[in-house]
């Protein structure tokens, strides 16, 4: 099997090394704008062979368009133009409805499926890829019913391949989950950056006194705008609902302090305790 992969980044490239690693492709195009990219993942042997975007889409078994969501969106009508009814598309986008909607009435539609590995790290480009990323993580298949059974069956493989366990969801109803789950982690970590670089003007302090706690709740803030101002548009509305809910939540704490209702406090941070018992399932 043929693949090209468009965007040679994190999550691109990690795909690639498994892929090849257990020879589920015999050949991986590159395509990417990015030059240095390129050159990279040619290095790393991430990819084969760097490849122009129609040559790349044409000469392909399995296209899997790694970009941001924005550009995927805007792509994917292109990719599909190029494509027969024996080759399969699939994308990796953290939203799903604003692409799935892009080509809903495109000839080709039923050779694409809408994925999402659940998976990323603050770090990006093909110096970041890692084979074994995705082992154990959930991988989301949103609107399966408007893909060809075979398109399917080899996104399904692909999935198997990476040693993930396939989840099946409504594109909208993946948006609104992963709004809770994963867009506000990385508003609230932009958002904590930016109050301690307001607050604290020391860099030399910052350095030495935080702790593994504020390194890990921060991490997310290292993540790349490229990336995440795209999924914040894309999925505006259910961002907003979660982000109302979360400022809500922190003025019931900031009331419990300036009232010194320390009994409210602890009321709040046992309910929170709850979410132990689920993630340690």
């Amino acid at each position: 099997m043929k693949i090209s992969i468009v965007g040679t980044g994190l999550i691109g490239g990690s795909i690639a090394l498994k892929l090849k690693e257990k020879n589920f492709t015999n050949l991986v195009y590159g395509i990417d704008q990015n030059e240095e990219n390129l050159n990279k993942a040619l290095e790393l042997n991430i990819i084969d062979e760097k490849a122009d975007f129609e040559s790349g889409i044409k000469n392909s078994d399995l296209v899997i368009i790694s970009v941001p969501v924005d550009s995927a969106k805007k792509i994917l009508p292109d990719v599909l133009d190029l494509i027969n009814e024996n080759q399969t598309v699939m994308d990796v986008g953290s939203t799903k409805s604003g692409i799935v909607n892009s080509i809903k009435n495109h000839p080709n539609r039923k050779r694409f499926v809408a994925f999402h590995p659940m998976w990323g790290t603050e770090n990006s480009g093909p110096k970041a890829a890692t084979k074994d990323s995705f082992t154990a993580k959930a991988a989301v298949i949103c609107n399966k019913e408007e893909s060809d059974e075979n398109a399917l069956e080899i996104v399904e493989q692909v999935i198997n391949t990476l040693e993930m366990h396939p989840i099946y969801m409504n594109a909208d109803a993946h948006d609104v989950h992963t709004a809770y789950i994963s867009h506000i982690s990385h508003i609230t970590s932009y958002a904590l950056a930016n109050t301690v670089l307001e607050k604290e003007r020391e860099e030399d302090t910052i350095f030495q006194l935080a702790s593994s706690g504020f390194s890990s709740t921060v991490r997310l803030a290292k993540s790349h705008p490229e990336m995440w101002v795209p999924i914040f548009r894309q999925n505006k509305e259910n961002v907003l609902d979660v982000l109302n809910e979360h400022i809500s939540q922190l003025r019931k704490f900031k009331s419990a302090l300036e009232k010194e209702n320390f009994d409210y406090l602890e009321e709040l941070i046992v309910n929170a305790n709850k979410i132990r018992g689920i993630l340690d399932k």
